[in-house]
């Protein structure tokens, strides 16, 4: 058994935020490192992984799972390798991934965990992203619920990030033009240079509107929407006769409480004989290996390129999720221990 620290180092919710969680709601902390009981294993964590869907996990209001308790450890998933154990299914040195907290050590039972990483020639921290939650829900939600077809035009909403990019790329694959909308100049580049789309618009610019059209002659077929909001406004107007809209994402709302108004897409829906669809990761748990199996071939075969932004230490972590809706990140934000 590997010698262990006598504390471990932790990342705990300290208050309650609304909207997009800030550095001060979150707080270090040691605590004592719990003693490894029978069925147990110990993981040390090598990345943590910051994810936009952290927001919706410590506001009060729940939505698809119960909101990070006051004083918690702040829930994420993390990829790290066992370092102790008396669990008959995991051994020392294993890999794995899951939702294990931003915390140094976690100590597990095996709930929770999303699954060993077996791909041990690619770079760990993948499992965090392209060949993680974030690939997995790229994968399932297009090709599931978007449906590419050869030919098609495909829109992208926040297109240079972890999710975006890859759906990008894998709209790409199935033969349809790929329109990445994102925003900022390097962004504009990223989406165009690193991950192939046919055409990019920045949806900060003036003319906006304007550049979507220009970017999407032949209108809109299938639009993988991240942000919700006058983004997602502007495409749903530009859609195609049975059109698909995969929601996945909802980044531009700062806060639902109160339930925000706009414009209405029903009429768009209903002239286009159009499908709106939510998509959650968890529907599709059971199909995670078939997915990874898919987008590590594409990784190895230089097909799914992906760009990673790691950031070092404990001590970033209380500001990445806000420094995230700042679009601060340049691909897939990590925390490195």
């Amino acid at each position: 058994m590997t010698n262990l620290p006598k504390t471990n180092t932790r990342v705990l919710l300290k208050s309650r935020p609304t909207g997009i969680p800030q550095a001060e709601h979150f707080e270090i902390a040691e605590a004592d490192m719990p003693a490894l009981e029978p069925g147990h294993f110990i993981v040390k964590n090598e990345f943590l992984s910051v994810e936009p869907a952290m927001r919706g996990w410590v506001n009060a209001a729940a939505n698809y799972s119960d909101p990070v308790p006051l004083g918690g450890v702040m829930r994420s998933f993390a990829a790290g390798t066992v370092v102790a154990s008396r669990h008959a299914g995991y051994a020392e040195g294993d890999k794995v991934m899951g939702m294990l907290g931003w915390q140094q050590y976690a100590v597990s039972d095996g709930t929770g965990i999303r699954r060993k990483v077996l791909e041990h020639d690619l770079p760990l921290s993948l499992s965090l992203g392209v060949l993680g939650i974030n690939g997995v829900t790229a994968y399932f939600a297009l090709t599931e619920i978007g449906e590419p077809r050869p030919g098609d035009t495909v829109v992208v909403s926040t297109a240079a990030g972890s999710v975006g990019s890859a759906a990008g790329q894998i709209a790409k694959l199935a033969g349809c033009r790929t329109v990445g909308i994102t925003g900022g100049a390097a962004k504009l580049k990223m989406c165009l240079e690193d991950f192939g789309y046919d055409a990019a618009v920045d949806y900060k610019a003036a003319d906006f509107q304007q550049a979507l059209a220009a970017a999407s002659p032949k209108g809109v077929d299938v639009y993988y929407d991240n942000t919700s909001g006058a983004i997602s406004d502007a495409v749903v107007a530009r859609i195609n006769k049975f059109a698909r809209i995969v929601i996945c994402g909802t980044a531009s709302v700062a806060s639902w409480d109160p339930w925000p108004s706009g414009p209405r897409m029903e009429r768009h829906l209903l002239n286009k004989s159009a499908r709106m669809q939510g998509f959650l990761v968890w529907d599709y748990e059971h199909r995670y290996e078939e997915a990874v199996a898919r987008l590590a071939a594409w990784v190895r075969e230089g097909k799914l390129r992906y760009r990673e932004e790691i950031i070092d230490g404990m001590a970033a972590a209380p500001d990445a999720i806000a420094s995230l809706y700042r679009g601060e990140n340049l691909g897939k934000r990590l925390i490195r221990l």
